[in-house]
This record gives C-alpha cells, structure tokens and sequence, in this order.
C-alpha cells in the first residue's frame, strides 16, 4: 500500500515562510511525477506545483516567484519551500504521487493558514 506522508504545515504571519515535505512509501520514487495541490475552504482542489521525474518543474501562476517545489530521490522526499505566504495561500495541502496511466496516489493534507 502506497503511503504518502505529508508534514510541515502550519500557522504563519504574512510574508513569512514554511517548507512542506511529503515522504512516499512508493517502491520506485524516481519514475513518479510528484506535485503539490491545494484546497481552500469553498473552493476546488487545484494545482500548486508538480516536478516531473526529468525534474521539470510547472507551478501555478499565483504562487510563481514565491514557491519552489524540489526533490530527493534517496530520501523518496518532495518538498514545497513556500516564501512571501500570502492569507490567499491559506489552504489543506496535498501531495501526490502520479504515474500514468494507473497510478495516482495522494496524501492526507496539512493546513496551512496565513494570518495576523
């Protein structure tokens, strides 16, 4: 059973940063694409940042700049460094692991909430 574990989430000021890891119990970690989504009350799931296995990296428009997504293939590890947080960036975070055609794996969320 795949699991992935997702950690580091949390409450932070505006402007302040966090980092968010996501451990995979995937066999094969390398070959997976890996992203990072986000949801925020009232609001559908949507794409924050993927890394593909060639370590092409995509993020959404509204995060460009602030966040960077990486990888550590021995450690089976993704990671979100998210700088300049915004209260817009409050939201449950999750990882996913995704080969096509069959494989889509996601984590369970952690909450991150920007505030003052």
């Amino acid at each position: 059973q795949v699991q992935l574990v997702e950690s580091g989430g949390g409450l932070v000021q505006p402007g302040g940063s966090l980092r968010l890891s996501c451990a995979a119990s995937v066999s094969i970690f390398s070959i997976y694409a890996m992203g990072w989504y986000r949801q925020a009350p009232g609001k559908q799931r949507e794409l924050v940042a993927r890394i593909t296995s060639g370590n092409r990296s995509n993020y959404a428009d509204s995060v460009k700049g602030r966040f960077t997504i990486s990888r550590d293939n021995a450690k089976k590890t993704v990671y979100l460094q998210m700088n300049n947080l915004k209260p817009e960036d409050t939201a449950v975070y999750y990882c996913n692991a995704n080969l096509p055609p069959s494989y889509d794996y996601w984590g369970q969320g952690t909450q991150v909430t920007v505030s003052s």
